[in-house]
């Protein structure tokens, strides 16, 4: 009479780690500690950069071209502002590198600034944005050293390249351009491949919310429809049987007994299931949580329909073919099905003669059907109830690929029926 709520149901947040925190142990130690502390990444960045500028900066301030290291050191300042300010950037930082290399031409690892600032534009804009950045930065600093060699600028090489064949020069300043754009290129791609991997980050992060919004949902529903079955089904039951109880307590004690034993044992049933089904929403730590095993359908269904008898329905019960399937959830569904049934037969049912409660199963399908001869109002559009009993009852079915009709017979009764395809769920 209870049902079984798997492990899995509990909230993810108790058994597994947040996207968050996966994609966080990917990044390595490292990576993550950068990730976090972004001004410390900032000054790695211009640590670095200095460092390969600095071979450059001393050749300079040693041909007394002082003014190409104050260059190279505003050049380091910028890059502090990279990521906040990344498209500025880049601007001062083909300027002030196109300015250093025609103070001191030829001089090594010039271009780094642009690598940095490069990337960081590639990481935060669109790819087309990145590619008209990266040509615009770039021209100027390898159309440079091109007319350095051919140009009005020729004078500016180095002495040691004076006695070089004749193509040296158009050939090493050539060499130089490219260099140049293919390291642009590559620090490029760099960015917007890290660009489309935090997108893609965020889509399933996205997209990890979205499901547990909608798991969410589904337990809430889960939790009502479980609730709804419980609570009044047995609420009902306690109903006739109080009332029942105080109709026949002078006439007949010893029947008044039994009708008050089958009392307190709904109650009972009824609480031992609210804590299952809300068992869940607890902690598993918790002292004293409540048991989840499976339904066991056979015992309990009978038990069910003695309750409703007891209760003072005319139940007549029968079941033709091979027992139900093994599987736990499948008897559960069947179990509630023809619960919900005879609930609201006992809540809307009047001038009762007859109750009937036929299974039939017939290979893979299982037939419910409950059929009463009474007057009153049922749980139906147009009639009194909410409907959601046979709602719930329809989406238990549809889980084994099955359908669930309700309405009125010829002779002004009403009848369930429901039709359920043991392989078509989880069903042996």
């Amino acid at each position: 009479m209870t049902d079984a709520v798997p492990v899995k149901d509990a909230p993810a947040g108790q058994a597994d780690a947040s996207f968050a925190e996966i994609t966080a142990r990917r990044r390595g130690r490292l990576r993550r500690y950068l990730f976090q502390h972004p001004r410390i990444m900032d000054a790695v960045v211009v640590l670095c950069y200095l460092v390969l500028v600095t071979p450059t900066a001393v050749e300079s301030v040693a041909d007394g071209v002082w003014p190409a290291a104050v260059l190279l050191a505003a050049t380091a300042a910028a890059l502090v502002f990279r990521r906040a300010h990344p498209v500025p950037v880049v601007v001062a930082v083909a300027v002030l590198e196109v300015a250093v290399t025609l103070l001191h031409p030829w001089g090594s690892n010039v271009s780094a600034g642009l690598w940095f600032s490069l990337y960081s534009v590639a990481v935060v804009r669109s790819r087309r944005f990145a590619f008209i950045t990266l040509a615009a930065a770039t021209a100027p600093l390898a159309l440079l050293y091109f007319f350095m060699a051919v140009g009005p600028l020729d004078g500016r090489l180095p002495d040691t390249a004076r006695s070089t064949p004749e193509n040296f020069q158009l050939v090493m300043s050539i060499a130089a351009g490219v260099s140049i754009t293919l390291s642009n290129v590559i620090a490029t791609g760099i960015g917007i491949s890290v660009r489309q991997r935090r997108e893609h980050e965020h889509e399933i992060a996205a997209w990890a919310a979205r499901t547990a919004r909608l798991g969410s949902v589904n337990e809430r529903n889960r939790i009502a429809r479980e609730m709804h079955d419980v609570v009044a089904h047995s609420l009902t039951v306690m109903i006739s049987l109080s009332d029942g109880a105080a109709v026949v307590v002078r006439k007949d004690p010893e029947r008044a007994a039994d009708v008050l034993g089958e009392l307190s044992r709904t109650g009972r049933h009824a609480l031992a299931d609210m804590r299952r089904v809300l068992g869940v929403l607890r902690d598993d730590s918790a002292a004293g949580k409540a048991p989840r095993e499976p339904l066991v359908a056979g015992d309990n269904l009978a038990k069910l329909l003695e309750g409703f008898r007891t209760a003072g329905l005319p139940l007549h019960y029968t079941h033709t073919g091979p027992s139900l399937p093994e599987d736990a959830a499948f008897q559960l569904t069947v179990y509630r099905i023809v619960q919900e049934s005879l609930t609201n037969v006992l809540r809307y049912g009047r001038s009762l003669g007859r109750v009937e409660v036929d299974i039939v199963r017939d290979g893979g399908t299982v037939s419910i059907d409950v059929l009463d001869d009474g007057k009153g109002t049922v749980e139906s559009g147009g009639f009194v109830g909410t409907g959601q009993g046979l709602a719930g009852m329809r989406e238990r079915a549809r889980i084994y690929a099955g359908s669930v009709e309700a309405g009125r017979t010829l002779d002004g009764g009403w009848r369930v029926h429901a039709v359920l395809d043991c392989n078509g769920g989880n069903g042996n």
